[in-house]
């Protein structure tokens, strides 16, 4: 068992810093960044493709930490959570997701000293307050997809909570306000239509965003039980109709892309398993939720789903056993030597879904299918032509992405650090349909209870050297970002918020050369691209 040493307590602040941030006006802030040029028309500008600026009101609202935005300024949306006040001591579930155990101390108090938060490694606290966000506009980001996050399984089992745990009640509360962000946002850039942040329709509404220079923000659903669509000992929990009125319900919200399932098994198709320690507290989830552990079964093709521990040993003598257990119902977290696939595939329900998806023109996410849930999936869009699917952060098997990109799909891939996201670019590269327009970008999960991007290793020998200038404008210089009295250095803190992608890219570029950031640049117009395809199919 680790212990962590009790934190040094803030330094005090001068009245005058903490009143800047709630009074900081337009005024203060630079001038909007220039539209860079591109050939034919096309927009130019860098995608995330899969981020949570909302989650603070998800899993019961009380699990996240900090807001985007406060009306009433940056000392109120970037504060800790209540329960973490003194040392952080009862932050358990950020001391395990952070350290792998429910014990541990941090520094709570948030602006504007930030000690220990926001971290790279740091699920629980905010990561994308809107002027972090900014800076990332600011330095060439043109489209941002936000996905409206649920799970009630997780809202369940953690014990405070101040919003219900339905799921599509979560959703509809992030949608409210995503709209309350563009409106204040408006009203710091000197009206409503004014802000830089601006959130779109469709892929005209998208483009014309771009070419005035501002940032397109997409929504998208990934939620665990979309429409109520859970599965209890095998038994779906929803209709036909259920779904039909959920998906219309979303298009009026504004939603242009979704998942089908996200972290457990749910009616409309089986989930990638998760591995390791964490698979094992997903496993767990997935039977408190359905009944049932995850199933395996002998992979088909050269797809397979994460591998699940403990697996081997005890499993393989009772293959055979285990197998005749699940089709009985009866399940046991026990599994045979890998590789693993999930039994659950793309079921009846989950193919309604995928067609409606298909009739309102929205992009489907496969990330999270399991493998045989996938290959349904893309078959069905292959059948129909169907140029809407994405992979946003790099949770589907690399031997499907050559189907999505000869759909007309797009690939982005999660943000690891600098050098490994380049490898996994390398290697979907490669993938590519040599026909079509290739652009890249990335799935930061920002707020999303995943690590984003930490120091690259061993950079003390080539440094990301400050200041710099954006590799996708050149008008834009940057320093270290700074908020409240804390700076932030990219080479010792890893990309701690949203306001340090920039300085991440800036180090992609570093040590991947151009072509990356060529690509990276195309990455808003191969998303418009292939947006605007699927609004056109059929017609």
């Amino acid at each position: 068992m680790r212990f962590l040493l009790p934190l040094r307590r803030a330094a005090s602040v001068p009245l005058a810093l903490i009143l800047l941030g709630s009074l900081l006006t337009p005024a203060a802030q630079a001038a909007t960044p220039r539209t860079a040029a591109a050939p034919a028309g096309e927009v130019r500008g860098y995608i995330d493709a899969h981020t949570h600026l909302m989650s603070y009101e998800a899993f019961g609202g009380s699990l996240m930490c900090g807001k985007p935005f406060d009306p009433r300024g940056v000392p109120e949306a970037l504060r800790d959570c209540p329960d973490h006040a003194g040392n952080g001591a009862f932050a358990w579930w950020e001391n395990f997701t952070r350290h792998g155990t429910p014990f541990g101390t941090h520094d709570p108090t948030g602006w504007p000293t930030f000690e220990d938060w926001p971290a790279w490694d740091s699920r629980t606290h905010q990561q994308a307050h809107h002027t972090w966000l900014e800076r990332s506009w600011r330095a060439g980001q043109r489209v941002l997809v936000n996905h409206l996050v649920a799970n009630r399984q997780l809202c369940e089992i953690y014990p405070l909570k101040r919003n219900a745990c339905d799921e599509m009640d979560a959703v509809r509360l992030q949608a409210q306000r995503m709209r309350e962000m563009e409106a204040y946002i408006d009203g710091r850039s000197g009206g409503p239509g004014e802000g830089w942040f601006r959130i779109v329709r469709n892929s005209a509404e998208a483009r014309e965003v771009i070419r005035d220079g501002k940032l397109a923000v997409v929504l998208g659903v990934e939620a665990s039980e979309p429409f109520g669509c859970r599965t209890i000992a095998g038994e779906a929990q929803c209709t036909r109709e259920d779904i039909d009125r959920g998906l219309d319900e979303m298009k009026r919200l504004g939603v242009s892309s979704m998942f089908v399932c996200h972290k457990f098994d749910n009616a409309l198709c089986g989930v990638r398993f998760d591995g390791g320690t964490t698979g094992a507290f997903v496993n767990t989830g997935n039977f408190l939720g359905t009944g049932r552990f995850w199933q395996v079964e002998e992979c088909t093709g050269r797809a397979n789903d994460h591998t699940i521990a403990p697996a081997g040993g005890l499993g393989d003598s009772l293959r055979d056993l285990l197998r005749l257990l699940g089709q009985a119902g009866v399940t046991l977290p026990l599994y045979p030597s890998p590789p693993h696939c999930n039994v659950n595939g793309l079921s009846d329900l989950g193919e309604h879904m995928v067609r409606g998806m298909m009739e309102r023109h929205m992009i489907v996410e496969v990330d999270h299918m399991s493998a045989k849930a996938a290959d349904r999936t893309l078959g069905i869009l292959e059948a129909a032509r169907y140029p809407g699917v994405i992979s946003s952060h790099s949770w589907t098997d690399e031997t499907y992405l050559p189907r999505l990109y000869r759909l007309g799909g797009m690939v982005t891939g999660y943000g690891h650090s600098a050098d490994r996201f380049i490898a996994e670019w390398k290697r979907n590269r490669e993938l590519r349909d040599p026909a079509r327009l290739f652009g890249y970008g990335y799935g930061l999960d920002a707020n999303g209870m995943g690590a984003l991007p930490p120091p690259r290793a061993n950079n003390g020998e080539n440094p990301l050297s400050y200041p710099y200038t954006s590799p996708f404008d050149p008008s834009v210089r940057l320093d270290r970002q700074r908020t409240g009295v804390r700076t932030w250095d990219l080479n010792t803190d890893g990309v701690a918020n949203y306001g340090l992608v920039p300085d991440w890219l800036a180090d992609i570029r570093g040590v991947g050369g151009q072509e990356i950031i060529d690509d990276m640049a195309r990455g808003a117009e191969t998303y418009l691209g292939m947006w605007r395809g699927t609004e056109e199919h059929g017609s």
